[in-house]
């Protein structure tokens, strides 16, 4: 894994070894992929002022999000069927945030369920929920993440309905997969993916099977999870999980400075700009366009988070430079984790860091507090 030196040198690696219909479930957006491709493209726009003669010794890349301690200004992002990358995959991808020191986020649609990844760190970890129409499993969803003892409650506020991605249709996406031609081939061409996958029992969805109600098999957990996503999902919602979380509450999904306002007076500790990776409303706007009107905003109301795009540690103080608090990265961590398991997840955090320090300071600036617009070109 050391001798992978950026982000799409690993993605080309989890590519090789990862099947064709998990690969493309990762790396894929919705209808016509504009926003996803918008979400990468608008940060090249960006451009650094350089910065000479000045002290650069003792730099430190040390902050917080919503109160956590972090390496950098860096999560890992809640991603759905993490597990299908790798086996065990969101256990692997958790031991490597804990030990980098960044926040990891355990997605509601996890392959290795809450009390998985519990079970195999020592430092809380953040949850994110989608809310389903059962709110009664919504309840116990919660429950389950107090008693592991989550730091942090995520909560999704973009997929009320579903985004239309083409490439998971086409592929008949499934977890655990579907044992046709098209896909036994896909497998059997990933001999490394299969061997790991034989190894262990983590192959749907456990945060749900076993927990809900009337699903006890793969037909009737598909089947419900297509019922459950809840269109009537308002603001009164979030103040019913915020009573019941008790905790610190951080809302995903924001894009618009109206939306980002009403989430400053919903009392929550932060929010995360975001257009789910650009897998929901395509031809909205990239995350990394929107962030400094959201920031300009809400202020010091709410701290201010985003994803969506970010392939570099450049990326990541860019949007710190806008005004974020911090980033989270999915696409990137997903590919350290089908190249090389946990140590590729790893690899891409390191490489992240590595990129951001040197960058911050050829921009003359030696702590991610100095970091603001003075530092980008125009």
């Amino acid at each position: 894994m050391d001798k992978v030196l950026t982000i799409a040198e690993m993605k080309e690696k989890a590519r090789r070894r990862v099947p064709k219909m998990f690969f493309d479930y990762a790396d894929s957006g919705a209808w016509t992929e504009g926003t996803y491709r918008a979400n990468e493209s608008d940060f090249e726009k960006i451009k650094l002022r350089q910065r000479v003669l000045v002290d650069m010794t003792g730099r430190s890349l040390e902050t917080t999000m919503a109160g956590q301690a972090a390496t950098m200004p860096v999560a890992l992002a809640p991603t759905g069927l993490t597990g299908m990358q790798h086996a065990d995959g969101e256990m692997l991808a958790a031991q490597a945030a804990e030990e980098f020191g960044v926040p990891f986020t355990l997605s509601t649609m996890s392959i290795c369920s809450i009390e998985d990844v519990a079970s195999v760190t020592t430092k809380p970890f953040w949850f994110q929920l989608y809310v389903m129409r059962d709110r009664e499993f919504v309840e116990n969803l919660i429950n389950r993440a107090k008693a592991a003892k989550c730091s942090a409650l995520v909560l999704t506020l973009d997929l009320q309905i579903l985004g239309q991605r083409h490439k998971d249709l086409r592929n008949g996406l499934s977890a655990p997969p579907k044992f046709t031609p098209k896909h036994i081939y896909q497998m059997a061409t990933r001999p490394l993916w299969c061997m790991d996958m034989l190894k262990t029992q983590r192959r749907t969805f456990r945060n749900i099977a076993g927990h809900a109600k009337n699903v006890s098999d793969l037909s009737s957990l598909s089947a419900w999870t297509a019922e459950q996503f809840d269109p009537r999902l308002s603001w009164q919602d979030v103040a019913w999980i915020k009573e019941k979380w008790g905790g610190k509450l951080i809302l995903k999904g924001i894009l618009d400075e109206e939306d980002a306002r009403a989430a400053a007076d919903s009392g929550a500790d932060a929010l995360i700009v975001s257009n789910h990776g650009g897998r929901q409303l395509d031809g909205a706007l990239s995350s990394i366009s929107v962030l400094p009107r959201i920031v300009d905003a809400v202020g010091d109301r709410i701290e201010v988070h985003m994803d969506g795009g970010v392939r570099s540690g450049q990326d990541v103080l860019k949007a710190v430079a806008l005004g974020a608090r911090g980033v989270y990265v999915g696409r990137p961590f997903l590919y350290g984790l089908g190249a090389g398991g946990r140590a590729g997840v790893r690899r891409v955090l390191d490489i992240l860091y590595k990129e951001m320090d040197v960058t911050m300071a050829l921009c003359g600036k030696r702590k991610v507090s100095e970091l603001d617009r003075s530092i980008l070109a125009g």
